[in-house]
């Protein structure tokens, strides 16, 4: 008789402070609805910081806690599966976040080509994995790309950020000082602390046709489940993912309800949150993994690679697993039309790569 996996207690996710599905979902409940009925908790790393060691609230980066989805920014994701995490990429959504590349009022810096020989900020972390520089090194360079030019072709200055507080502090205080000639923000608070500093914009990184000029940390944003929960329980992973699909379509047509709830995870105001989100980002919450999306995350892993924050390569078109976000489409699809959900047996690469098959879906 096959026996399966006993179900886990808790199932915890975590995400930036960004607009996400998974923020949706937990913001509207549906996350914990969806399991209660199997005894099933499920908790977010975030809420439950006060109540957890260092070590598990680390795994926002590592991904250790085999019972985590993670959406989230690219860096850590990639660095924890270069590192040797067995996590795979079950989706990516692409969603415009403002990056801009700013100035000191004044200095009549504008335009991508006027960044040639110019000073720019690269903040320094003190963190196993520093996700704040390479956004910065990634900004940069797609600035510089649009002009035909490289990170070569300017200065780098090095910015401490220990004693600073706030996102983007280290760099805009360099900036204010004179120690930079521009330095890279992304978000909600980065409009607001831009706004506070009177620093001017030189590059609109959204404004620039070329997608490839806009790939960074959140650009795409991955959804990423450890291996062992996929290959023990691939149904709770396909319900999870419906869940995030079904909080993606319930945005979708409540542009003010994302805005508040897009408030609360980013913890900026309305203006922050106005400024740094383009009309319609409310549509744009859907995760897939078209190969389009995966070439633009190949052109991350190999850019984070080339600077060094990846210990080995990352082959992205192996660590995806697609298996898991059709099924949930088809789970939607199936409630939609009023009709059952049949679990079928999938074959998937186990941990080590070797096929395994497996029950996929629950109608509990």
């Amino acid at each position: 008789m096959t026996t399966h996996p006993q179900l886990p207690d808790t199932l915890w996710f975590t995400r930036c402070p960004v607009p996400t599905a998974t923020g949706i979902a937990a913001d509207r409940n549906w996350l914990a609805d969806e399991f209660a009925p199997d005894g099933i908790a499920v908790r977010s790393l975030q809420d439950a910081a006060p109540d957890i060691d260092t070590a598990a609230r680390q795994t926002h980066y590592t991904h250790a806690l085999p019972g985590l989805f993670r959406e989230g920014g690219n860096v850590p994701a990639l660095w924890a599966r270069s590192g040797g995490e067995p996590t795979r990429l079950i989706g990516l959504t692409w969603i415009e976040e403002r990056q801009s590349v700013l100035v000191a009022p004044g200095s009549g810096i504008r335009g991508a080509a006027a960044l040639r020989g110019r000073r720019l900020a690269v903040p320094r972390h003190p963190i196993p994995i520093d996700f704040w520089r390479a956004m910065a090194l990634r900004g940069f360079e797609g600035a510089l790309a649009s002009a035909g030019l490289a990170l070569a072709d300017a200065v780098l200055v090095d910015v401490p950020a220990d004693g600073h507080t706030g996102q983007w502090a280290a760099g805009l205080d360099a900036l204010r000082r004179g120690a930079v000639d521009a330095v890279y923000v992304k978000g909600a608070l980065a409009v607001e602390a831009a706004r506070g500093a009177g620093a001017e914009v030189a590059v609109e990184l959204d404004a620039l046709p070329d997608r490839r000029h806009r790939v960074n940390n959140g650009t795409p944003r991955p959804i990423t489940v450890h291996q062992r929960l996929l290959d023990e329980h691939p149904d709770l992973v396909e319900r999870f993912l419906a869940v995030l699909l079904r909080a993606a379509d319930w945005a979708a047509d409540r542009p003010a309800e994302v805005a508040r709830i897009l408030g609360a995870e980013t913890g900026a105001g309305a203006d922050g949150v106005h400024g740094a989100y383009r009309p319609g980002t409310h549509r744009t919450l859907h995760p897939d993994l078209s190969p389009e999306r995966l070439d633009l995350l190949a052109r991350q892993e190999a850019a984070l690679r080339a600077h060094g924050f990846l210990p080995e390569p990352v082959d992205i078109r192996a660590w995806a697993d697609p298996e898991p976000l059709r099924r949930a489409r088809h789970r939607l699809a199936a409630a939609a039309a009023g009709t059952r959900h049949t679990p079928e047996s999938v074959s998937r690469p186990g941990r080590y790569g070797t096929p395994t098959t497996l029950p996929s879906g629950s109608d509990r």
